[in-house]
């Protein structure tokens, strides 16, 4: 439901050409997929001689990704909460009042779409 809901969320900032929503939604979303994502060590696969480290056969490097729960997702949008935070911090201590400020815009909606989340869940 968290990530529907980042991704509608995303939609309608785009259509309103919100930049400092459009950029914390989508790494947001990112950020899940990414978590998603299943690590390769250790996985036998067959190399090609005439490119080095090229993957051979159909399929070799498909694997299903794993699924997250309802608080692994919220997790990792926290964390972006958290990396905008501490973004707005450093670039408010820098003088860039703009990015600071978008920084803090970016943090906040996230912390709107994880509470309406939240009570729609509660």
């Amino acid at each position: 439901m968290l990530r529907s809901a980042l991704r509608s969320r995303l939609t309608t900032a785009m259509r309103e050409r919100d930049r400092a929503a459009v950029s914390a939604l989508r790494n947001a979303v990112a950020a899940i997929e990414n978590a998603e994502a299943v690590p390769t060590e250790g996985r036998s696969v067959t190399t090609s001689a005439e490119v080095a480290g090229a993957a051979v056969g159909l399929g070799v490097t498909e694997a299903e990704r794993r699924r997250l729960d309802h608080g692994t997702e919220r997790s990792v949008v926290a964390a972006e909460v958290s990396s905008l935070v501490e973004a707005e911090t450093a670039y408010a201590a820098a003088g860039d009042g703009e990015r600071a400020r978008s920084a803090a815009a970016g943090a906040a909606f996230l912390r709107s779409v994880l509470a309406e989340v939240d009570g729609a869940e509660g």
